[in-house]
This record gives C-alpha cells, sequence and structure tokens, in this order.
C-alpha cells in the first residue's frame, strides 16, 4: 500500500467518520440548550418560523446604502462560495468522487467553467486573508480558527490545480491514476478540511440559516421591518 492507497483508503474513512460524528454531535449540542425566554402569543403570532425564513433569505443581498468602498467586501463572499460549490459539485473527478463514495451523480460543467470558478475562488480567499490582516477591526478580533480555516480552505484548492494536467474526460478514461503523488495529497488536503469542519468556523455552513433566522425573529418581534 503506497501513500495515495493510504490517503484513499483508511484515511479517507477515518476524516469521513470524524466529520460525520463532529458534526452530530454540534448539531445537538446545540438542539439541547435551553429555549429562551418567549415574548407574549401575539409577538409570536406577529413574526413566525415562516416569517423568519422569508427574511433569512431576502436579507442575504446587501441592502443599498452602504459607502462604495464596502462594495468589494460585501461582494467577495458570494465570488467565493458560488465558485466553491461550482468546482465541488461540476467538475466531473469531484463528481465520480462522490458517486464511488455514495452512489449518486449528475451531468458536470465543462471543464472551462471549472477553471475559471476555482480561479475565482482562489483570488476571493487571498483578497479575504488581505481585508483580515490589513483592516483593523478584523485584525482585532481575528483568532487562530479564522487563519487554520483559512488556510485548510485554501489548500484544497492550491493542490488540486496541481492534479489538473489534462482535461477531465482523459483523466476518467484512464484505467490508472496518472498523478498519484499529487493526487493523494490534493486529497489528504481535502480530510484535514474535513477533520477541522466539525470544530471550527466552517460549520457556518450549517449555522448561517438558523442564525439568520434567529435574528430576524428577534428584530421582527420588536417591530423592526425586514
Amino acid at each position: 500500500m503506497d501513500f495515495l492507497d493510504w490517503v484513499r483508503g483508511p484515511l479517507l474513512s477515518f476524516s469521513i467518520l470524524v466529520f460525520v460524528l463532529g458534526l452530530a454531535w454540534r448539531l445537538y449540542s446545540m438542539w439541547r440548550l435551553p429555549a429562551s425566554h418567549e415574548p407574549v402569543a401575539s409577538a409570536r403570532r406577529a413574526f413566525g418560523t415562516a416569517a423568519a425564513m422569508r427574511a433569512a433569505f431576502t436579507r442575504m443581498v446587501p441592502s443599498g446604502g452602504f459607502h462604495p468602498s464596502a462594495t468589494l467586501v460585501n461582494l467577495n463572499p458570494y465570488v467565493f462560495h458560488i465558485g466553491l460549490l461550482l468546482v465541488f459539485l461540476g467538475y466531473a473527478p469531484h463528481i465520480a468522487f462522490i458517486r464511488r463514495l455514495t452512489g449518486l451523480s449528475w451531468p458536470a460543467l465543462p471543464d472551462m467553467v471549472m477553471y475559471l470558478s476555482a480561479a475565482a475562488s482562489m483570488m476571493s480567499l487571498l483578497l479575504a486573508l488581505l481585508f483580515r490582516l490589513t483592516d483593523p477591526v478584523l485584525k482585532k478580533i481575528s483568532t487562530a480558527d479564522d487563519l487554520i480555516t483559512w488556510e485548510l480552505t485554501f489548500l484544497p484548492f492550491l493542490t488540486g490545480m496541481a492534479v489538473v494536467g489534462a482535461p477531465s474526460a482523459v483523466l476518467l478514461a484512464q484505467r490508472h491514476v496518472v498523478y498519484r503523488g499529487p493526487l493523494a495529497v490534493h486529497l489528504l488536503a481535502f480530510e484535514l478540511l474535513l477533520l477541522w469542519f466539525p470544530f471550527g468556523k466552517l460549520m457556518h455552513a450549517f449555522w448561517v440559516l438558523p442564525a439568520r433566522m434567529q435574528l430576524a425573529t428577534f428584530f421582527g418581534r420588536r417591530g423592526v421591518r425586514s
């Protein structure tokens, strides 16, 4: 068993197990939190779950009135998350990887779309790091979690580019792995991301909607228009 076999076998299984168990533990811990004091019944009826859900989605687009200098800061996260979604779910080798694990598959996007999406996501991550290191407020509130999360998110993109040496159709048509070393490093970077996911700020992928709904409910029941 060489390095790639070890990464594709025991370490992949271990990282997925930690990811699933860690995710279940975090969600269960959140579910067990005591409920806050409920407002009066009229306030609950005035702003319920449906209104909170609607406000959470409709307010994902920043409102007008911000200073023009904030435009790039506001748009940058959208560029990254859209690019990440396209690369992870649209690249043919990634779909083949998911099919091997789950049996699910869907049509892939053209390779050029993937290359542009990966480049946009990497530039977005670099800009986010620049903002965090140069903005006085972001620099003050940044923790080790932020930097570790950034590094473990950037590494799969960086190592993935090293594997792209031919069109995806050519790579998938091969009976054996063409770039065993780079592929092993790329998978290892992805597995490190899975191991860190439940314990760092990447959990915002699961917290963002409940948190936005909670905030919308808090303001909505106090008469704030949303």
